[in-house]
């Protein structure tokens, strides 16, 4: 007659026990399903991200870094979502986190913030307010983002010019633009140099017209990058 220990009894009711612990609060289809509705969700921020960029270069490695975020979040919301101690734990380990990485648009902090958002409503099992947010909040950019893109574009034009043309050069743009300003002048002894701020429809021919002024030597237009993302 086989005999079992009372160490083996008590090892496997531990075991099981604890099996049946973690079962309990996460089955692995509730994991998958999180997982997948993270990943949808980032993928259409994402995308709204590549929509609505307005900045001179787009970069493919921060829409996988909001992908990223949302898929991260969600898990350990589930993880700690029933767990008081545990969850008292990160809220400490995250509040010695410094991030090195300087965010040159402050628009891109937001879609940071929507990610992670967006992760903790999945990860806390909250998916018709997910579904909601991310429906409203994806319009609402996609509508701002088509009433800015019809605004007019900013640009800086820079000229090299002899002196006696400055006066030519400003009617030329109160002609020409919506809105110019002048935002720097430099005067030397073979010409002068002037950099203009312009707002204009991006198919004015504005170069072509003030290199017809006599005495422009030069001129180049460059697209700028403002607060505003134009």
């Amino acid at each position: 007659m086989e005999t079992t220990s009372f160490k083996d009894i008590v090892g496997n009711n531990a075991l099981s026990d604890w099996f049946a612990n973690q079962l309990s609060n996460f089955t692995p289809f509730n994991v998958a399903l999180v997982l997948i509705a993270a990943l949808i969700a980032g993928i259409i921020i994402s995308l709204v991200y590549k929509k609505t960029y307005r900045g001179v270069l787009y970069s493919p490695n921060f829409s996988l870094t909001l992908i990223m975020l949302t898929l991260v979040t969600a898990p350990v919301v589930m993880a700690i979502g029933s767990n008081v101690a545990l969850s008292m734990g990160m809220v400490g380990a995250l509040s010695i986190v410094r991030f090195r990485t300087a965010v040159k648009e402050p628009l891109d902090t937001v879609y940071m913030f929507w990610a992670i958002t967006m992760g903790i409503l999945l990860g806390a099992g909250q998916y018709i307010i997910s579904l909601v947010v991310v429906i409203m909040i994806s319009v609402i950019l996609l509508v701002l983002s088509f009433v800015h893109f019809r605004n007019p574009n900013s640009y800086l034009l820079v000229m090299h010019y002899d002196e006696y043309a400055e006066g030519d050069i400003e009617a030329e743009l109160r002609r020409s633009v919506r809105f110019s300003r002048l935002r720097s002048k430099t005067v030397t002894r073979a010409g002068a140099e002037m950099t203009y701020e312009v707002r204009m429809d991006q198919k004015a021919d504005l170069v072509g017209r003030m290199l017809d002024i006599e005495g422009v030597h030069d001129a180049t237009l460059v697209a700028m990058q403002t607060e505003t993302g134009a």
